[in-house]
């Protein structure tokens, strides 16, 4: 069959790719973390919401476009204006987080804890994780050794089913809404800092990661429709990314809005995935179980089969010798083994890993996407992510669980950065770094190439 060529992405092919972009990143944090965050942030959801959203949504829109404008073919290439070795540290850890360490065996133990374990003794929730997580990770296995299939798969099939078994959660809850937000209570860290605290939770969906991984996969997608022109690349890449993360942040405001309304009738949980359970439970019983747990696997299955696939691609790619069935089973034996830890262990040693990947994965996607401005200088890049590793590593350090959080060592450390790190206490410590380090780096790249262009004119007079 012949694709015939195109200057432009029509509009059923832009659904498709939306679609992909949708399946691929909406998973188990999506469905847990916006529900906690309502109840964490009350009467103040929709300030916390609005920082979500600009972490969890925009950010990953800027994600694919940096890859697509820097024509990168994955994280490795985007990261490798800082070094060979630097890109490959960083390939190496976005990957171990979205994948085997932290998200994938999030994918399995999210479904379980909302799905499964309520209807099981806590006795027996150890065998029921160990049956449950093997069975789903056989599965993904299955389905990601046929790459061909994954658009059809994930953008036509699992996604409207998906759709319609999340609405008539939403449809129940909108009618019958469990009390107002207006005098919901609200916890300490979001009495003040509401949209800061919420920016900081979206980094626990993992998608400004995910998209730096699925980045390649979406760009393959669009050039398979016949489209080579890179601006043209570039906009069905925009298009198609709003488009499919605006669906995203609907869900998000509905799950925010729910988590917040159960504090009429549901304590604050430990987890989002407990509320909302209790949530479903609460409107349709028996049925809203069975409902959640299957919208909750397939919704994470799907989001499984998106990271497993962009690691063995990436890994594959870096290391041809070995094969990307190879890398796919060891992906999945090793996320069914990590997922038997259980979802709060996961969810507390991601965090810390989290907060100090994403300010480097932030200031890469905003260096991306103005790199056309400074010619891909590798000067700003260094200098830029040398300036933001300092404080993320700070960043990193005051996240970690309380048991070396309140090391003496650790805290002498953490006083240091609160003293001299501006916005630390808040989470940003990073940003300011950030923002130095591109204006010295881009001061850097202009008076270089001012001296460059004065020499050459020296030369030819």
């Amino acid at each position: 069959m012949v694709i015939m060529m195109s200057d432009k992405l029509n509009f059923k092919r832009t659904i498709i790719t939306a679609s992909l972009i949708f399946g691929m990143l909406f998973g188990a944090g999506n469905l847990i973390f916006p529900v906690h965050l309502g109840q964490m942030a009350g009467a103040h959801w929709l300030t916390a919401s609005s920082g979500f959203l600009i972490s969890g949504v925009l950010i990953p829109l800027m994600a694919l476009l940096a890859i697509s404008i820097t024509r990168s073919n994955g994280i490795y290439d985007l990261a490798k204006p800082n070094g060979r070795r630097y890109a490959l540290i960083f390939l190496i850890l976005i990957h171990a987080t979205l994948g085997p360490l932290f998200a994938t065996p999030r994918t399995a133990t999210v479904p379980y804890t909302i799905g499964i374990a309520p209807h099981l003794s806590a006795s027996n929730n150890s065998i029921g994780l160990l049956i449950y997580s093997a069975i789903f990770f056989g599965l993904t296995y299955y389905f990601s050794t046929r790459q061909g299939r994954i658009t059809t798969l994930i953008g036509k099939l699992l996604n409207p089913l998906f759709l319609l078994l999340l609405l008539s959660i939403f449809l129940l809850a909108f009618l019958n809404p469990m009390g107002t937000t207006e005098n919901t209570p609200l916890t300490t860290p979001y009495l003040h800092a509401a949209f800061s605290n919420g920016f900081l939770q979206g980094y626990n969906t993992m998608d400004g990661l995910a998209s730096l991984a699925f980045g390649i996969t979406v760009i393959t997608a669009i050039k398979s429709f016949g489209i080579h022109k890179q601006r043209t690349i570039s906009l069905a890449t925009a298009k198609s990314g709003m488009i499919g993360l605006a669906g995203i942040g609907l869900i998000y405001l509905s799950l925010t809005w729910l988590g917040a309304t159960s504090l009429h009738h549901f304590k604050l949980a430990a987890n989002g995935g407990t509320t909302l359970a209790q949530i479903a439970h609460y409107y349709m019983g028996a049925t809203g179980d069975a409902l959640l747990a299957t919208l909750a696997t397939i919704t994470c299955m799907t989001s499984a089969m998106g990271l497993v696939i962009a690691f063995s691609q990436d890994f594959h790619r870096r290391f041809p010798r070995i094969s990307y069935k190879a890398f796919l089973r060891f992906n999945c034996l090793l996320s069914f083994t990590i997922a038997n830890l259980g979802l709060n262990q996961i969810i507390a040693w991601s965090t810390p890993v989290l907060m100090f990947l994403y300010p480097l994965a932030i200031t890469l996607i905003i260096l991306g996407i103005t790199s056309p401005l400074f010619h891909n200088d590798p000067l700003v890049y260094r200098i830029t992510t040398g300036l933001t590793l300092i404080p993320a590593f700070f960043d990193m350090l005051n996240a970690l669980p309380a048991s070396i959080h309140n090391w003496a060592f650790t805290q002498g450390l953490l006083g240091f950065a609160q003293h001299y790190f501006p916005f630390f206490n808040n989470g940003f410590g990073w940003l300011s770094f950030g923002i130095a380090g591109m204006l010295l780096g881009l001061t850097c790249h202009f008076f270089n190439h001012q001296k460059a262009v004065n020499s050459s004119l020296e030369k030819n007079q």
